[in-house]
């Protein structure tokens, strides 16, 4: 019987992995990808956290995973289909039949794109219809895309995309962006971004690829389509909860109740990163979850 199962190798994840070695815990770390770090190992560049600045996602992510695996932190490439508790342990069975169980469980599985649920979404994936611009971006060189959202993520995409291509359209449902105002100022600047307010994506068009998409003015209810290569959908995250549902209280956006401690509604099953309720979803408070949910694991093995 292990004292703690960690689930994701995202920021919050490693650092619960460094957390636990440092304490001396008997832990493993569940990982479905075939590559630790989580969303930022997607992100062209890192600004805005403390003491490495412009550092690249990946490399960022790679500096992570290096860290617990200098401690000793052993992991397991699997993905979790079936996750129960008692108040003696936690039992976690992996698509693969191997089954885990430990004292306690951290789960970090952060949470993935949310799509926009048009026609030809779906049929368009991968054929010009991407979730990540750091990923895809390659592909439309010196071609026409459109970003669809008005957080960060999206400003950004489009920022990066207009490096590469010769236009990019910025659609917003509203006429004015959640993303930070600086990087709002910057995707202003940039000469090849087009701001397309007040408008959402009502249908994808093409045949085996990306061809066009159809753009609805929300106040004035015109619809026009706008002749793009690739569409790039940057409208939040889902939780990546569906597996918990029956261990854990979720909130109604299906997020993992827990506070800063990490603390959820079962006693050994503690919660960190993207995936559980907070106000802020960044590397640095995913960090700070990992540490926080380890500390709060290492107070209830006292308590036994």
């Amino acid at each position: 019987m292990r004292d703690l199962i960690i689930i994701g190798s995202g920021p919050a994840g490693l650092t619960a992995a460094i957390y636990a070695k440092r304490a001396e815990l008997d832990c493993i770390v569940i990982e479905k990808e075939a590559i630790s770090g989580g969303q930022i190992i997607n992100t062209t560049e890192i600004d805005n956290y403390p003491g490495l600045y412009h550092m690249g996602g990946f490399d960022l992510g790679m500096k992570f995973r290096e860290h617990a695996d200098a401690l000793g932190a052993e992991f397991v490439e699997g993905n979790v289909v079936e996750f129960s508790r008692t108040d003696e342990k936690v039992t976690v069975k992996l698509e693969s039949g191997e089954v885990y169980e430990a004292k306690t469980a951290i789960i970090a599985g952060g949470a993935k794109h949310r799509p926009l649920s048009v026609p030809g979404e779906d049929r368009l994936r991968g054929a010009g219809v991407s979730y990540c611009a750091t990923c895809d971006g390659a592909f439309f060189k010196k071609k026409i895309t459109a970003v669809n959202g008005g957080g960060d993520v999206a400003v950004e995409d489009a920022l990066f995309l207009s490096r590469l291509c010769e236009k990019v359209y910025l659609i917003h449902r509203r006429d004015e962006f959640r993303a930070a105002k600086t990087i709002v100022t910057a995707a202003k600047a940039a000469h090849n971004i087009e701001f397309v307010l007040d408008s959402v994506i009502t249908e994808i068009k093409g045949e085996n690829k990306t061809e066009a998409i159809s753009v609805k003015n929300v106040k004035t209810g015109e619809t026009k389509d706008l002749a793009v290569d690739g569409v790039f959908i940057a409208v939040g995250m889902l939780p990546e909860s569906e597996v918990y549902k029956d261990a854990v209280k979720l909130d109604e956006k299906g997020y993992i109740i827990a506070d800063e401690t990490g603390k959820t509604s079962a006693p050994n099953v503690f919660a960190a990163g993207d995936i559980r309720t907070k106000a802020l979803r960044q590397v640095v408070t995913a960090a700070a979850d990992g540490a926080n949910a380890v500390t709060s694991v290492e107070n209830y093995l006292h308590s036994l």
